[in-house]
């Protein structure tokens, strides 16, 4: 039996996220690492859309929105240019039922 799941906008969704954002970042990123980097494979893979390519070949990132998912630190291919640690308890994503 095929089942459709119905279809729920973004915003909708986003709905149903806190974020608790840390003073400390859980996520730390290597610019000068990331100028060497060809690809940009965090860039392109991020559901969040939190990093972002500068003038100077560099990467800025944002923790304050991460799923925590774990996505860039896996695709990074920058010779380790991504650190990456669960936020201290308390802190980061959570997701409610609504």
């Amino acid at each position: 039996m095929n089942q459709r799941y119905a279809d729920v906008a973004f915003e909708d969704r986003m709905s149903h996220v806190d974020f608790r954002v840390a003073e400390k970042a859980h996520i730390v990123v290597d610019t000068d690492v990331c100028r060497s980097c060809t690809t940009k494979a965090c860039v392109h893979a991020c559901p969040a859309n939190l990093f972002v390519p500068t003038d100077d070949g560099g990467i800025l990132f944002n923790y304050e929105q991460c799923f925590e998912c774990g996505t860039c630190y896996l695709v990074c291919d920058g010779g380790n240019a991504i650190s990456w640690s669960y936020p201290d308890g308390g802190q980061g994503v959570v997701f409610r039922h609504g």
